[in-house]
């Protein structure tokens, strides 16, 4: 059989194999279910649409900060070894070295929840419950001195809070004119 012939056979029997593949559909899984869905559909918009009941202070928030947080985050969210929570609010101007804290840099205080709802704590994500949720934001905003200690943080209150950056973003349209 010479190289030309080889080749003609090998093509014709990857066309022969890769038919019957081809005319199947995909056996992947099941379809996904609005349940299914469910337990990963949680986000949650700057004005508060999609926050879960529930609530929590600073004082409850934290225990369970020291129980849950401080490894990573440093005793009152310092940092070290990741990333510092606390402080800098001022710092984001041209002559000061910049500080991307919660107080410093974050817009909405909903953004806060959103993403310790989502991604913490790292090592088991998604398992803290609503209240401690609210608690352990309330705790981290009260550091920044943006709540009071012993107010309650809610789905009614938590969007209502200003953050000391809120207006520090410029809008970018996403669809100019």
């Amino acid at each position: 059989m010479s190289m030309r012939e080889y080749h003609a056979f090998c093509a014709a029997m990857m066309i022969v194999i890769a038919t019957p593949a081809m005319s199947q559909n995909a056996q992947f899984g099941q379809p996904i279910t609005p349940a299914d869905i469910a337990g990963w559909d949680i986000s949650i918009a700057t004005d508060g649409t999609g926050l879960p009941p529930g609530r929590g202070t600073a004082t409850q928030g934290e225990a369970i900060y020291a129980a849950k947080c401080v490894a990573c985050h440093g005793d009152k969210g310092a940092g070290r070894p990741n990333d510092q929570l606390v402080g800098g609010i001022g710092s984001l101007a041209p002559d000061k070295v910049p500080m991307k804290t919660v107080g410093s840099y974050w817009p909405y205080a909903t953004t806060l929840f959103d993403y310790v709802r989502r991604a913490m704590p790292f090592q088991d994500t998604k398992s803290l419950t609503n209240d401690e949720l609210y608690a352990v934001s309330a705790y981290i905003l009260n550091l920044n001195g943006i709540l009071g200690r012993e107010e309650t943080l809610d789905a009614q209150s938590l969007p209502k809070l200003r953050m000391p950056n809120r207006d520090g973003f410029v809008p970018f349209p996403r669809n100019p004119r």
